[in-house]
């Protein structure tokens, strides 16, 4: 399989972290946020797309630099520790 074609490599901490949503969003030059979750970031993935065109970014990143995951409550439900 081919490699998507990447428009540029960016560092996480460039990145604006949404911790309502755990989502992590940067600017793309068509006006949109390119976009990736916390959780595809745990699973390994590190392409961050673009919602609104076909931009892609490859978010560069070690997994200590993820926000550390809470144990899980009662209802099974993990929180974010910051």
């Amino acid at each position: 399989m081919a490699e998507p074609s990447i428009y540029d490599e960016i560092e996480l901490e460039d990145f604006t972290y949404h911790a309502s949503t755990t989502l992590y969003t940067y600017p793309c030059p068509c006006g949109d946020q390119f976009e990736i979750t916390l959780q595809d970031l745990r699973d390994g993935e590190d392409i961050a797309v673009c919602p609104s065109c076909s931009l892609m970014i490859r978010v560069i990143f070690e997994a200590g630099d993820l926000p550390a995951e809470a144990p899980p409550t009662e209802e099974g439900l993990g929180a974010i520790v910051e």
